[in-house]
């Protein structure tokens, strides 16, 4: 028996040593009064110890709590910004119990006591309190308190609160002394548990910078769809319920949401808003991360329509790369749900900028893509003016010639005929080589073809796809400068209104010009016309018909959706 007794006195040595000294100055303390409770304090000091988990940490000292100082009642509050609890892990209440009390506290009265002076706090009585002023109905009686503060360091991370000496007793000098030594425990494994998630959060944030680096400069990647990437990256780290991009327009004034998905994604995606009282505008213009414990109520937001009801916690961050901001991400929780803190928000900054770096990148490899298609273009329309049309021309000198050859009248009209046509067949393929050149740097100006081609391709980013464009006609030769600035405004007001209201899947487009007029189609598989009025944007595009002596036309196509047809004369050669 005493070999057995000396053994267990061994291990438990060995595990005071290997505890931190204050912790053991504390437990040699406790040995030394009556009663020896350090052996339970010990095991509970272990136990918090076991766990590298945060949440887990956090549950394990108040269990722990409650045990060494006999408590019916236990809780850990988180302290944030200073006097606010932002966690309160309660135990001894039922949940039956914790449904009708309500919501959790959020740090007044008794337990603001404590958040207000962080030191222990023992009465026999919370009623007889000064700051005390009752409790919310259904909540179970309490009378005796301990309370004791956790730090982390120099930090003060949250409060021990222990209600109700079982026995009907008050809590006395040696429960706080006990509870304070678990409080130390608290403090060195919250650290540990923190620099654990660090780690963690670190590898997790470098693995999805990785995937979205791999994704975006893979050719011919979807944008929009490595944008999805890095929502639902931020998302799935951050464990948060809404994810959203947005993009500066391009006066910078306001901010386009390209993206959002998760709770609630389809009161912000399409929406346009201001800069300036923004939460996102916010943290553009901050360019560093902007947190907030309760977005739906937060002073910053002061323009843009209602859309954060039921939403509470929420960060954005800027996407910045080269000194220059591409977008904003944002992501938010529902409420209840704990806030964002440092350690998880710290990396999302480098997260959002490797990813606008990945953009940028991306945004390069095509730009290469296109000086090489540029470039083949400029080829393609040498060779057609050398070869092409020299021979073109040609052929109908040499049917020219031969017409005075020919005695029949009808024979005559038909070589008539074709060398018009080959006239017609050289005008076509000019308008050609013009649109083709009007892409080449460096050239004066660009052709409609080209512009209209730039209208399509940038539509494609607020889509999140790229619309079929059909040309017909001699869009550069017979259009005139005045009509072509209507056209591309036109074109352009039709794909923004596409991608911001009618949540299409595919766009098409058509320009074709002959017979004296111009037709510009734009058509949309999305939910139709609107039905509340708003057409302002539609109201435009009519004047600038009617300016030109054209017409705007809107249909509903049988398969669903939208058709805008904008016409306008072509005026006589």
């Amino acid at each position: 028996m005493g070999d057995h007794g000396s053994g267990r006195r061994d291990t438990a040595r060995r595990r005071l040593d290997a505890l931190p000294d204050e912790l053991q100055q504390r437990l040699d303390a406790l040995r030394q009064g009556p009663g020896d409770p350090a052996n339970l304090l010990l095991e509970a000091v272990l136990s918090v110890g076991r766990g590298l988990e945060l949440p887990q940490v956090l549950r394990r000292i108040v269990e722990a709590a409650v045990v060494v100082v006999d408590a019916e009642y236990g809780a850990l509050g988180v302290v944030s910004e200073g006097t606010r609890l932002t966690q309160f892990l309660p135990v001894g209440v039922t949940d039956a119990e914790q449904q009708a009390i309500g919501r959790l506290p959020a740090g007044h009265g008794i337990l603001g006591e404590l958040i207000r002076h962080p030191r222990p706090l023992r009465l026999p009585e919370l009623s007889e309190h000064p700051s005390s002023y009752g409790f919310p109905p259904h909540h179970p009686p309490m009378h005796s308190f301990l309370g004791v503060p956790i730090r982390v360091g120099d930090e003060v991370f949250g409060n021990l609160y222990l209600t109700e000496k079982r026995g009907g007793g008050g809590f006395d000098a040696e429960d706080e002394t006990v509870l304070s030594t678990l409080a130390v425990a608290a403090g060195v494994a919250i650290e540990n548990a923190r620099l654990y998630e660090e780690a963690r959060y670190r590898q997790r944030w470098q693995q999805a910078n990785g995937e979205i680096v791999a994704r975006l400069l893979l050719p011919g990647t979807d944008e929009m769809a490595a944008l999805g990437l890095i929502v639902d990256k931020a998302r799935e780290i951050l464990t948060a319920d809404l994810g959203v991009i947005a993009f500066p327009e391009q006066d910078g004034r306001a901010l386009h949401v390209a993206l959002a998905s998760g709770v609630d994604a389809e009161a912000h995606r399409g929406l346009v808003l201001p800069r300036q009282g923004s939460f996102m505008g916010a943290a553009l213009d901050l360019r560093e991360p902007m947190i907030s414990t309760h977005v739906e109520q937060d002073p910053r937001i002061t323009a843009g329509p209602p859309r954060w009801m039921g939403l509470g916690p929420a960060v954005a961050v800027p996407m910045i790369t080269g000194g220059r901001p591409r977008g904003v991400l944002l992501v938010s929780r529902v409420l209840e749900r704990p806030p964002f803190t440092e350690l998880e928000t710290g990396p999302l900054l480098t997260f959002a900028g490797q990813a606008a770096l990945a953009m940028e990148l991306a945004d390069q490899r095509r730009s290469a893509e296109q000086l090489t298609l540029l470039q083949d273009r400029d080829r393609i329309a040498r060779d057609l003016h050398d070869l092409a049309i020299q021979r073109l021309f040609a052929t109908g000198m040499t049917l020219q010639s031969a017409v005075r050859f020919v005695d029949h009248p009808e024979a005559s009209e038909r070589l008539l005929r074709a060398v018009d046509d080959l006239d017609e067949t050289i005008k076509i393929i000019r308008s050609t080589i013009f649109g083709l050149r009007a892409h080449t740097p460096g050239r004066a100006g660009h052709g409609l073809r080209a512009r209209t081609v730039t209208v399509v391709e940038q539509a494609a980013r607020a889509l999140g796809f790229t619309p079929s464009l059909r040309m017909q006609g001699l869009i550069d030769t017979d259009v005139p400068a005045e009509l072509a600035e209507h056209v591309v405004a036109v074109l352009g007001e039709a794909l923004s209104n596409a991608a911001r209201h009618a949540h299409a899947t595919t766009v098409e487009v058509s320009l074709a010009v002959g017979g004296g007029a111009l037709s510009l189609s734009v058509t949309d598989n999305g939910v139709g016309l609107p039905r509340d009025g708003r057409r302002s944007g539609l109201s435009n595009l009519a004047k600038r018909a009617e300016s030109v002596g054209g017409e705007l036309t809107l249909a509903a196509p049988s398969q669903g959706g939208t058709l805008l047809l904008w016409q306008a004369p072509l005026p006589s050669a």
